[in-house]
């Protein structure tokens, strides 16, 4: 029999997912705040790092959610 519910260790780790792109969301937010008005070579580094790190985080995030039974049908229009 399958369990209709995901195991509660696949739900902690959904969770633990979505905090950490929670933080590296915020952590992009932070950089544009203090982005200074004629960005320089380090800023773009600095935000190409950030977004790196954040696109890491919900692919992480997704692939949790998977395993944990979210699955959602392609948002795309075909």
């Amino acid at each position: 029999m399958t369990d209709l519910y995901p195991a509660a260790d696949q739900r902690e780790l959904l969770r633990q997912a979505a905090s950490a792109h929670t933080t590296a969301s915020a952590e992009v937010e932070a950089f544009l705040r203090r982005l200074p008005e004629v960005p320089g070579p380090a800023d773009v580094t600095e935000y190409a790092n950030l977004l790196s790190r954040e696109e890491r985080a919900r692919a992480d995030r997704q692939a949790a959610a998977d395993a944990a039974g979210l699955r959602l049908p392609s948002l795309e229009s075909e």
